[in-house]
């Protein structure tokens, strides 16, 4: 018998995918599950077997998964009413996914028994404990969700606790307790599973949130406090409508929080989230609890000033703790000491009160009237630092650009095209180039004419580009900013540009991030 305390049950490959933009093919499922297993996490349900070919594929691929700790878990339901649990097709399949543990849900409430399933009380409970008992028979491990139990029990909670008395008695291993439509609050998940805990005393139980009420990872540390030891959830809180229980909120709290250990390394969280997000394509959460780019982010002069002398000032836990890092914004809210420490992480010890610190905070603040925005952008505070320092080793010079767009009457696509002329070391070199919009044109034509003198600019990519009206009440006269985000594929960094013309604020981007690159890397021309 184990002494863990809580065990963690992930269900981002099953009840995760029900959310919107959240997808995965099967190979995606495996490389997920891997990580999950090297993570610690307990459990992990893979799907439904049968219900799609992806789920299809994954159980059948699985089937050779070596996991070293995680115990991979097949869904799916009660067998269907008035049916022999032997005769119901689903529950083959079930069995025939070959999982060491199955998980099965059917119906707490008896609303939904009656007007869904449309069939009697006393066949509910019956098609929950045949499958339950006939998933052990089989050897499996089974674990009986209970579907709309905190709604169910608000309605009857005799009905509630006769159906998990029903899973009880055909042996399921794991009761548990679950707010499908995520309106229950915390409160009231603490007295129901005290409740429950007290109709089965010898009885585990589990506890499965959702996010309506953005109540999920507080409602399931409630429910653990009063006696569940299963938290079910899904990585980054991916899940039907809003979201499921975040465990990369709920697993620190456990572990750093209530002194409760459940992964062994959990300085690898970021790291799993991160890879999540990567694996189905989508954003990371800049403001994630514990895991965001944000959550240890300091703005304000007074705060920098404070977590320099004494991090805890301003920090609940230590950052690295969860694979996360202590960020220092600059912007106009900086004071020296958001200077300081920037200046320190290019290995630049400048004093506090010196003539410089204060000239850079003085011109960053400048920039920042003027529409520029460094929280995003340290490439280009990187470049002002030094501008402003007299370090800054100028790469090349600038003669002109320009560009045009041509669209013609016969149907002939566009034409978008850009000329750069500029000069290194005295050599002048004059490019023209044709892209995807005005903007490819001119990035394609600064490469084109930095290539024979830089040719390592050739590693280098552009992964983002965004623009942001700052002033729209001036329509299409407003200033804009553009920050573009460039790669050498071992590090990437942030560049900004302003104006009230797209273009030029594009091409002070792209410019710095060139320039940044050959800055960085002491690179010097080759012809």
């Amino acid at each position: 018998m184990s002494t863990k305390l809580v065990f963690l049950y992930d269900t981002t490959l099953r009840d995760g995918t029900q959310g919107e933009g959240f997808q995965l093919s099967g190979l995606d499922k495996l490389r997920i599950a891997k990580r999950l297993d090297e993570f610690g996490v307990d459990y992990i349900e893979g799907g439904w077997p049968g219900s799609n070919p992806k789920d299809i594929e994954f159980f059948r691929e699985a089937k050779n998964l070596k996991l070293d700790h995680a115990k991979l878990a097949a869904f799916g339901s009660t067998r269907r009413a008035d049916t022999p649990v032997d005769e119901d097709p689903q529950v083959r399949l079930l069995l025939e996914a070959e999982t060491p543990v199955v998980t099965i849900f059917g119906k707490s409430w008896e609303l939904q028994v009656t007007e869904v399933l449309r069939t009697t009380v006393e066949e509910n409970q019956a098609m929950i404990r045949d499958t339950v008992a006939h998933l052990v028979k089989h050897g499996r491990e089974v674990i009986y969700d209970a579907e709309h139990f905190f709604d169910g029990y608000k309605d009857s909670a005799s009905h509630a606790l006769a159906t998990l008395q029903a899973a009880a008695d055909g042996g399921a291993s794991c009761l548990v307790l679950c707010d499908t439509n995520g309106g229950t609050l915390p409160d009231e998940i603490s007295d129901i599973c005290c409740a429950v805990k007290k109709f089965l005393p010898n009885q585990s139980i589990g506890i499965h949130t959702h996010n309506d009420c953005e109540l999920a990872v507080a409602n399931a540390i409630a429910a653990v406090r009063s006696g569940a030891n299963q938290v079910q959830g899904t990585i980054n809180g991916y899940g039907e409508r809003t979201g499921n229980c975040n465990l990369t909120s709920v697993i620190p709290i456990l572990q750093l929080k209530m002194d409760i250990p459940v992964v062994p390394q959990l300085e690898q969280l970021q790291d799993l989230s991160y890879f999540v997000d990567d694996v189905s394509n989508n954003p990371h959460f800049a403001r994630a609890a514990f895991i965001g780019r944000t959550a240890f982010a300091h703005k304000g002069g007074m705060h920098v000033n404070a977590v320099q002398k004494l991090a805890r000032s301003y920090e609940h836990i230590v950052p690295s703790s969860v694979g996360n890092s202590q960020n220092i914004l600059v912007s106009e809210l900086s004071g020296q000491s958001n200077i300081l420490v920037k200046a320190a992480e290019l290995g630049i010890q400048l004093e506090k009160g010196s003539p410089e610190a204060s000239a850079i905070l003085r011109r960053v603040k400048e920039l920042e009237n003027d529409g520029y925005s460094y929280e995003a952008a340290g490439g280009s505070l990187e470049l002002l630092i030094h501008r402003e320092l007299g370090s800054y080793v100028k790469t090349f010079d600038i003669t002109e650009y320009h560009t045009s767009f041509r669209q013609y009457r016969d149907g002939h696509p566009p034409v978008c095209e850009a000329t750069v002329k500029l000069a290194v070391n005295g050599t002048h070199e004059l490019t023209v180039a044709e892209g995807h919009g005005v903007i490819n044109s001119l990035d394609l034509a600064l490469r084109k004419a930095l290539l024979p003198f830089y040719p390592e600019i050739s590693g280098v990519s552009l992964v983002d580009y965004k623009v942001r009206i700052l002033d729209g009440h001036a329509a299409t006269a407003a200033k804009t900013r553009v920050l573009i985000v460039s790669t050498d594929g071992k590090s990437s960094w942030g560049t900004v540009g302003v104006s009230d013309n797209i273009i030029e604020a594009s091409w002070l981007a792209l410019v710095d991030g060139i320039d940044l690159f050959l800055q960085r890397g002491g690179h010097r021309p080759s012809k």
